[in-house]
């Protein structure tokens, strides 16, 4: 690497990282002035309300970063029309939640702009000696992959940090593999753009979070992390599109496991609940940092898995991989992510008893003060009847 790459790579990082850590304090003030705070509910994991909007620090560092270091064309434009949609869908929904329908609406818009203005497409798959031309269907795909990566980045938006490093992670191993591979096209700039505004996010967000990031933000990084995964494989950066997916997942399987677990149960893909995967790390008592930090190590272990793959020696990324799986689905099997074990079952049973038993012990309580007891009900009797005359 020469020293003028290596100077560009970290003006890249630094510049968006500290505008936006410097930024963050002001977009906080703007929230709390706004409303757009997370308030705190059974589902949640933190106690007080916490400003959102974090999401549009990451975006003005975007912005920033393409103005100082990227060119000017159609497929920029497209990009930048797209993520101003998805920013300006999430910032009405941290302010008052908007429904799942209209956020969708949003992100389809979002995503059909740079499928059909910016010409950025999926045409075909090659993973593992498997090769697919999509033809005339590569235009739903792709706008299926960016949907699918939109909502991957909101769904673990669960836990302080979790969603930034995550998406930090996943941009450093991209921009390093476009190093190496000698790419220096939009999808490297924009790789470091964006490690560098979620760094400088991570300032604020790292528990514990002085801010939440919002949908803005996980609806933001989920666009930008399909644009990048879809440039890098059009410029072959990427030797199969797999392999920047497999960096991600922890959010993909995620997601694939709320689904499966919610079609088990009879509800709607879109019910909230606290089966997750941090959930259930956060159960074995790792606390919020200690969870955070299991799921950035398995994100950096299937990242240098990706890392092997393409630059060392794909039979060892092979392997990797499949270890990785493997200790991913035992996981899956002995925990509640799909379904849940007869003994959080029986748990959960006790502890619905306990609230029904409390709820009507508090009834009673509310009943009995509201209701005069019989004594008081004579007196009150006594006091009405008129004395009679002699």
């Amino acid at each position: 690497m020469s020293n003028e790459l290596f100077v560009q790579i970290l003006m890249l990082i630094f510049i968006p990282c500290i505008f936006v850590a410097c930024a963050i304090p002001l977009i906080k003030s703007v929230a709390e002035h706004v409303g757009a705070l997370d308030i705190p509910n059974a589902r949640k994991v933190h106690k007080a309300p916490i400003p959102r909007m974090g999401g549009l620090g990451i975006y003005f560092g975007f912005l920033l970063g393409y103005m100082l270091f990227a060119e000017p064309n159609e497929i920029m434009n497209s990009i930048l029309i797209g993520s101003f949609i998805i920013v300006l869908v999430g910032i009405m929904d941290d302010i008052k939640p908007l429904k799942a329908s209209y956020k969708f609406v949003g992100q389809l818009m979002a995503a059909c702009i740079v499928v059909f203005y910016g010409g950025i497409l999926l045409k075909e798959i090659s993973a593992f000696g498997i090769y697919l031309n999509f033809g005339i269907l590569a235009y739903p795909i792709t706008i299926f992959f960016i949907l699918g990566c939109i909502n991957c980045m909101n769904l673990v938006d669960g836990l302080d940090g979790l969603a930034g490093g995550i998406s930090a992670i996943f941009f450093f191993t991209i921009g390093i593999i476009a190093v190496c591979k000698s790419q220096d096209g939009l999808a490297y700039v924009l790789a470091f753009i964006m490690l560098g505004s979620c760094l400088g996010f991570l300032m604020h967000n790292f528990h514990p979070a002085s801010i939440f990031m919002g949908d803005s933000g996980s609806m933001f990084l989920g666009f930008i992390i399909a644009v990048i995964t879809l440039l890098g494989y059009k410029n072959v950066m990427m030797s199969s599109i797999i392999i920047p997916l497999l960096i991600l997942v922890i959010p993909i399987s995620d997601t694939i496991f709320a689904i499966i677990r919610r079609k088990l149960k009879g509800e709607s893909i879109s019910t909230p609940d606290k089966m997750h995967i941090h959930h259930q790390l956060l159960k074995r008592n790792l606390g919020q940092m200690g969870t955070v930090l299991v799921i950035y190590l398995a994100t950096t272990l299937f990242a240098i898995a990706s890392t092997i793959y393409v630059l060392v020696d794909n039979e060892l990324g092979y392997i990797i991989y499949g270890i990785l799986l493997m200790c991913l689905m035992i996981f899956a099997l002995k925990t509640d992510v799909i379904f849940e074990h007869n003994e959080t079952k029986n748990h959960n049973k006790k502890k619905r008893e306990e609230v029904k038993k409390k709820d009507a012990v508090l009834i009673e309580e509310k009943t009995s003060k509201k209701q005069p007891s019989t004594t008081e009900k004579v007196k009150k009797v006594t006091k009405k009847s008129p004395k009679k005359k002699n």
